[in-house]
């Protein structure tokens, strides 16, 4: 063989990496503030560790993705709102233990890099980490040619947060006779999408721009809805000792996540039509004749926060968060969810 064969013919574009890491370091930037200790492009980001104001500083880390959501941005063309979907799932992962995000890594995976479209999923990302005072610290994005389907990407994120130790939210003290309160989320979030799809796009045989009139938008916006932070409406609340658990409403959904905080001989009793359950999941509900139980554990219906307190302090969580609904309470049982 005659010819110099080079890492582009295998299919791996430096410059086009190149590109895009100077767009990330711009975008990036805007989230530093003064505990920022490097810049993008180092081999490790830097973040002061110090922490003056708190007794024991206890860290707080998680790492997630936005699932096959990701199918619904390529369908559609729009990658600039699946970065801020990452960072608030991470956001409320670790919210739930009192933690207080302090800074987010993203990793980004394609088969063949389009520095336009990595550059709208950090904008994503950073406008996330604006949104809930968190430094885009670094990353990863990686050219993997032959291993995604062109026009197709992974992306995880990794976050740490703080919480005093004496603060920390556990779920130890949920005894029978608490109360359990539901912060409204703003569609499927990050979960239950493979069921999702499928029900929109093989059994209703709709397309991304197919106008749902029950829904007031199309197909493609309905499942773009974006993951709901609870940082800010929480945030004046985590130091008040008044939040005895916090549950996630994930994938497995309301079955699945509560018990996760509940203690030894505790359960749940929900109450159906507590809250107003979004039109997308009667419509999905519709077009499968999904089950109830199905549905419970597949989505989130709904909710995408729990908060579980003591009977006497409800009045005063409901005037501090405004939007919540009563939906049950916590009787004795063996870690389940009665609904």
């Amino acid at each position: 063989m005659t010819k110099s064969i080079s890492y582009s013919d295998a299919g791996v574009d430096i410059d086009a990496a190149t590109r895009a890491t100077d767009r990330i370091k711009e975008l990036a930037s805007r989230t530093f503030n003064e505990r920022t200790l490097s810049e993008i492009g180092s081999f490790g980001g830097m973040f002061d560790g110090a922490f003056p104001g708190l007794a024991q500083p206890v860290l707080v880390a998680s790492a997630d993705g936005v699932g096959t959501k990701l199918k619904i941005a390529f369908a559609t063309g729009v990658h600039n709102t699946v970065g801020r979907d990452l960072v608030n799932h991470c956001v409320d992962d670790i919210l739930v233990q009192g933690a207080r995000p302090l800074f987010f890594l993203d990793y980004i995976a394609t088969g063949k890099l389009s520095p336009d479209v990595v550059a709208s999923i950090i904008e994503g990302v950073t406008n996330g980490c604006r949104e809930n005072g968190c430094v885009l610290l670094g990353g990863e994005t990686a050219e993997m040619p032959g291993f995604y389907q062109d026009g197709e990407y992974d992306i995880a994120g990794f976050i740490v947060g703080v919480v005093d130790r004496a603060k920390i939210i556990d779920g130890k003290k949920i005894a029978p006779g608490d109360v359990l309160l539901a912060l409204p989320s703003a569609g499927l979030h990050t979960n239950g999408y493979s069921l999702a799809r499928k029900l929109f796009f093989e059994v209703a045989g709709y397309e991304p721009q197919t106008q749902l009139p029950e829904l007031g938008m199309t197909a493609g916006e309905a499942l773009l809805l974006p993951h709901v932070s609870y940082l800010k409406p929480l945030d004046g609340l985590l130091d008040k000792g008044v939040i005895k658990g916090l549950a996630h409403i994930t994938g497995g959904g309301l079955t699945d996540n509560i018990p996760r905080i509940l203690p030894e001989s505790t359960a749940v009793r929900i109450e159906r039509g507590s809250w107003p359950i979004p039109p997308l999941f009667e419509l999905l509900r519709k077009l499968g004749n999904v089950s109830d139980a199905e549905m419970y554990r597949t989505f989130n219906m709904g909710v995408g926060m729990v908060i579980v307190c003591a009977a006497s302090d409800v009045e005063m969580i409901e005037g501090h968060l405004g939007e919540c609904y009563r939906i049950g309470d916590v009787v004795t049982g063996n870690r389940e969810v009665l609904i």
